[in-house]
């Protein structure tokens, strides 16, 4: 009886310090949100340059394998973490290049749309949609990186209520004709 006593205090107190010790680990890491971006790219090493030159970005970490691919990396835009690695044979998920197209967009504000927009062209971007006051009142633009993702860069800018309402009428005129705002024909 007393080796069951004893037994049952030690699995006690291994319980209790399993739960103190649990209880001590975040389950989201310190700077990460709910929510997290994580890219996939032909060229992950290349993309965190070009990111850099872009849009500012840092480097947080690296995960290199012997190959010189990255299993994975981190960068920080502003305040926002945003992970990747090189895409990989017989993955579930392809580098918009591979799969012939994106499905999303990253969304960047920033102080001074102007800068970033002419920063992230001068590094290799290409506009998708010119950067131009919006009705919804944000100085608002389109770009692709090289390596297949999408960009929107915006800004809120103050216009007057008829400005917001000529563009807003412009931007369903052409919606109604299968057009969208911004683009050309060709696109």
């Amino acid at each position: 009886m007393a080796r069951k006593a004893t037994k049952a205090r030690k699995n006690k107190k291994a319980s209790a310090r399993t739960r103190t010790t649990t209880a001590r680990v975040a389950p989201i890491p310190p700077g990460m949100r709910t929510v997290t971006p994580y890219l996939v790219i032909k060229g992950a090493a290349k993309a965190i340059e070009f990111y850099k030159k872009a849009f500012g970005a840092k480097e947080i970490t690296r995960q290199g394998m012997p190959d010189g691919t990255l299993m994975h990396a981190m960068i920080k835009i502003g305040d926002s973490l945003v992970m990747m690695s090189d895409e990989f044979p017989g993955s579930d998920t392809k580098s918009p290049n591979s799969a012939g197209g994106t499905t999303f967009n990253l969304h960047v504000y920033t102080k001074d749309v102007d800068t970033l927009w002419n920063r992230a062209i001068a590094a290799g971007a290409t506009a998708s949609m010119p950067l131009e006051n919006q009705f919804w009142g944000e100085r608002y633009g389109k770009l692709q990186d090289p390596f297949g993702h999408i960009w929107s860069v915006a800004t809120v800018v103050k216009m007057s209520e008829a400005e917001k309402e000529a563009k807003r009428q412009a931007a369903f005129a052409m919606f109604e004709k299968g057009e969208h705002p911004g683009f050309e024909e060709s696109n």
